[in-house]
């Protein structure tokens, strides 16, 4: 073998949603793809190849001209990106024809079979188990990028990694290189006075949701959720019959301690963060710092003892709470306006300044502190 490797790679649930794609607001780019391709295109010698089938393409329900034009800008945003393919094959049959170019037949790619190619040292990455049986049939590995898929036993020697991040077939593809895995964490906790479950990860793409039980609060939470990019879920039962406090501020120590778990020892972090954000009458300003060492600056006035039924005095003791056991300086403030607005706004601008501070630096294994420790 002349060590020339090959990256063949599905189109639908690798590059772009697992869909028929043949309209431009259905074309959905998967998370970290790019990331991670340009990354592979530059550093590594694999030559990229697409092997796709869609189904149909031509037919009445899938005309070629839309097939063709979101084609032609999956390939142009790709190389917009400096993601660039050196062969591209796309089968247009039914299952039912049973065409050997269809996978898991591989006629469209059996010219990498000539000796030319080093097919033990290549990979096939697909989303289902028809490109893990292609993967068997051209001779090389698979990477099913699809941790919801059973493999069966007469596949499990053909599959070196499965997953359902980019990141991880990154990390796995270039070990020498520094490629960061998903920062995760889970806390459990349990009182006499609440019962809290939550899961994080820090990279993820602002899904989830925390269920309270206290509508403003969740409201509240599904702000950090959404813009802080991280994909938080779970479920709090409190005490509601005695008020809302016990389950406010074990909500805020137990998500507080949820970052700081899932940071590890914060290695190459942005480390601080800030953010102003306006939302109609008001102006909020957030800054933090993951310094170890746990402050609240406080500088909010509302003009309402509630907010519903959520008391306003809850807001301050959230976030005391929540710097506490993430151990970080945090400073609040807000401008004078409606009292729904000022709260949605400091969340909000809260939210954007974690997803500043957490930020990893790229390639950076450094502690952002001359301590060496944070």
């Amino acid at each position: 073998m002349n060590g020339k490797r090959v990256l063949f790679l599905d189109r639908d649930g690798v590059i772009v949603n697992e869909d028929q794609v043949d309209s431009f607001d259905k074309l959905i780019f998967m998370p970290h793809m790019f990331e991670a391709l340009r990354r592979l295109r530059r550093e590594s010698d694999f030559t990229f190849v697409m092997v796709s089938n869609q189904d149909g393409v031509g037919t009445p329900s899938f005309p070629y001209e839309d097939y063709k034009k979101c084609q032609d800008r999956i390939i142009s945003t790709l190389e917009g990106e400096d993601i660039y393919f050196d062969d591209i094959n796309v089968d247009f049959s039914f299952p039912e024809d049973n065409c050997p170019t269809r996978k898991p037949g591989s006629a469209m790619v059996d010219s990498y079979k000539n000796g030319e190619w080093d097919l033990s040292s290549s990979f096939m990455v697909g989303d289902r188990l028809t490109d893990m049986m292609l993967a068997e049939n051209i001779g090389c590995k698979g990477i099913l990028l699809n941790d919801g898929v059973s493999v069966p036993e007469d596949l499990k020697g053909v599959v070196a990694l499965q997953t359902g991040s980019w990141l991880d077939v990154l990390a796995f593809l270039l070990p020498d290189a520094f490629v960061p895995t998903h920062r995760v964490a889970e806390v459990s906790r349990s009182t006499k006075e609440t019962e809290i479950e939550l899961r994080i990860d820090l990279d993820g793409t602002g899904k989830g949701e925390i269920v309270t039980g206290l509508g403003f609060l969740d409201h509240m939470l599904s702000q950090i959720v959404r813009h802080s990019r991280f994909d938080i879920s779970g479920t709090l039962k409190g005490d509601f019959d005695v008020d809302e406090h016990h389950s406010t501020e074990d909500l805020a120590l137990t998500l507080g301690s949820l970052i700081k778990k899932a940071l590890g020892d914060k290695r190459g972090i942005e480390r601080y963060g800030y953010e102003v954000l306006t939302m109609d009458d008001v102006v909020a300003t957030v800054a933090l710092d993951f310094s170890g060492r746990p402050d609240l600056i406080y500088n909010v006035d509302f003009k309402r003892e509630y907010i519903g039924t959520f008391p306003t005095e809850m807001i301050r003791h959230f976030f005391k709470s929540f710097s506490d056991s993430a151990e970080m300086n945090l400073y609040i403030k807000v401008t004078d306006g409606n009292s729904h607005h000022q709260a949605e706004a400091i969340f909000k601008a809260f939210a954007r300044t974690l997803r500043k501070a957490v930020r990893r630096i790229p390639g950076s294994t450094e502690i952002q502190s001359t301590k060496g420790v944070l």
